[in-house]
């Protein structure tokens, strides 16, 4: 019994270490501890963080209207999973789904009609399960949903700026895009809550 205690917290330590740990293969702006990660959020300009800008500069506006309400629904269940709360995460993933079962799709040229429908089929499945599933299989599928979001967004753009944070623990490594420089880890909620450094900055 003393020794399953002795593993776990070992276990447990080894987390934490890895969260804050400071890789020297990394540049300043993701290889740093949890203390530096909190400094950079409060001190670095945005000049500072590498840009992304959209593939596509020119975008229908109604369709650009729709890619920023995908984002304002993906930043709802992003939230939601900050706060542990599957029932919102639930609910913004309905929307979601319901938002891209409903979109005209001729209102792409052909060539941002190829990237889209690469992604759409995902992104919607992700969204599904989401809506019905419990918070551990939502974390799950907001991490693949995140890869999505971020191919949508660097296509097409998002109507705001957004920030691309990468948590190294979770899953071997796992992105999200948010709102905001603060990290708030969508993966672990208040168990992890500032695990994570921001890697570019779109617009």
């Amino acid at each position: 019994m003393k020794k399953t205690i002795l593993f776990t917290t070992a276990v447990t330590a080894m987390f934490f270490i890895a969260c804050n740990s400071n890789s020297s293969t990394k540049d300043n702006n993701t290889g740093m501890n949890q203390d530096s990660i909190t400094m950079q959020q409060n001190t670095q300009p945005d000049k500072d963080i590498k840009m992304v800008a959209a593939t596509f500069t020119s975008v229908d506006p109604a369709v650009a209207a729709y890619i920023k309400t995908l984002v304002t629904d993906y930043l709802s269940i992003k939230n939601a999973l900050v706060n542990s709360n599957g029932t919102a995460a639930a609910a913004a993933s309905g929307k979601m789904y319901e938002a891209m079962k409903s979109f005209d799709k001729s209102l792409l040229s052909a060539d941002q009609k190829k990237v889209y429908d690469d992604i759409e089929s995902d992104l919607k499945e992700h969204a599904e399960h989401i809506s019905k599933s419990k918070i551990d299989h939502q974390r799950e599928h907001f991490a693949t949903m995140s890869k999505d979001m971020y191919d949508m967004v660097k296509a097409f753009g998002a109507g705001m700026t957004l920030y691309h944070d990468h948590c190294p623990m979770y899953s071997d490594g796992s992105m999200w895009l948010s709102e905001t420089k603060d990290i708030k880890n969508p993966f672990y909620g208040d168990k992890m809550m500032t695990c994570g450094s921001v890697e570019e900055m779109m617009k």
